[in-house]
């Protein structure tokens, strides 16, 4: 039997908030219901944030309330403080599906932090201890999100050691696992391997995925060096779309289907099908070229 790879799909959230037109309800969903049935582990289908900031996301109610719901992979949606946290309650209890997760991040650079957030590490840590706190009530699954894990484009390089406490501080409110973002897509295999040699002393690699912008084209050379470091959870997005609004030069996140491609060619197993996945692919680059 081959070795398996998870696959998290990230485009209907990360792809698409940063795309600058209307992007119709319908055509969200569509692309939502390929991708749930395409064999994925994951697929983040939006996010509860503050719709003036990220207006790309104002429906995700809607969205939830719309999908197919019955599909065997989790379904993830963003949700950084207690109002997107009541927001999320609200629409599931309309819409209950089995698996959703919630995820919740904060960033390993204080520019980025600040940029994105408007306040330090620290604090995003405080703001998200009540999220976090209410799902595990709840009994909803986390996953973390850790940005600049390589390089800010406000501090410049991070240090690794700055990933690893961020990790660790994530990870000392509950023991989610975490997917580590090259934000700006300059990591390169070296950089990549340095920062989670040290990451790996505060959490296991089975905890931890990869997510690589493929910006400067090395996406699919970083996801080789977390291999060989033991990881075998990657984040990307169907026909490359998207990247971080609050990230200036990040667009581009790794494509799904050049992940499936690579990891095939490597004699890995992702369990997806690529008919579907081709699909999605095609009705992504659309939504881009209407957006």
């Amino acid at each position: 039997m081959k070795e398996a790879v998870r696959i998290h799909e990230v485009g209907p959230r990360d792809g698409l908030q940063n795309e600058p037109g209307v992007i119709a309800l319908a055509d969200k969903m569509a692309l939502i219901d390929l991708l749930s049935g395409a064999g994925l582990a994951e697929v983040e289908i939006g996010s509860f944030v503050n719709p003036r900031r990220v207006p790309q996301m104002a429906d995700t109610a809607a969205v939830m309330a719309g999908i197919r719901r019955d599909r065997d992979c989790d379904l993830t949606v963003l949700v950084p403080n207690m109002q997107g946290w009541r927001d999320f309650r609200l629409a599931a209890a309309a819409a209950p599906a089995a698996r959703y997760r919630v995820a919740v991040f904060i960033s390993a650079s204080e520019g980025f932090s600040r940029a994105n957030l408007n306040c330090s590490v620290a604090e995003s840590l405080t703001r998200l201890a009540p999220v976090v706190a209410a799902a595990q009530a709840a009994g909803v699954a986390l996953r973390g999100y850790v940005s600049c894990v390589t390089d800010c484009p406000f501090d410049g390089p991070v240090a690794p050691e700055a990933v690893a406490q961020a990790v660790a501080a994530l990870r000392a409110l509950a023991p989610m696992p975490v997917s580590l973002g090259d934000t700006i897509g300059k990591g390169r295999p070296k950089t990549v391997a340095a920062m989670l040699a040290r990451v790996l002393e505060v959490a296991p690699a089975r905890e931890l995925a990869g997510h690589f912008h493929d910006t400067g084209g090395w996406a699919l050379a970083n996801v080789e060096a977390a291999l060989d470091l033991g990881l075998r959870d990657f984040d990307s997005a169907v026909g490359g779309l998207g990247g971080c609004p609050f990230a200036p030069g990040a667009p581009g996140n790794l494509a799904t289907e050049a992940l499936i491609a690579r990891m095939a060619a490597l004699g890995l197993e992702t369990g997806a099908d690529h008919d579907r996945i081709a699909l999605a692919a095609e009705l992504a680059r659309n939504m881009r070229g209407a957006a």
